[in-house]
């Protein structure tokens, strides 16, 4: 499965969402995107964000 590019205002959301502590999980929900797409583009960006699975 081909990966979906990120557009600037997914990355400006997911900023967003990181600053609000908000789970990993419910980022992917919110973004549309795999808990996976959204833990490498966190890593991307500099971010951080807990998972409800206690992984990080």
């Amino acid at each position: 499965m081909a990966r979906k590019p990120w557009s600037f205002k997914e990355d400006r959301r997911l900023i967003e969402l990181a600053k609000g502590s908000i789970t990993l999980e419910e980022a992917a929900k919110q973004l549309g995107r795999s808990p996976d797409a959204i833990k490498r583009m966190a890593m991307r960006l500099g971010l951080s964000l807990k998972s409800k699975l206690g992984t990080k």
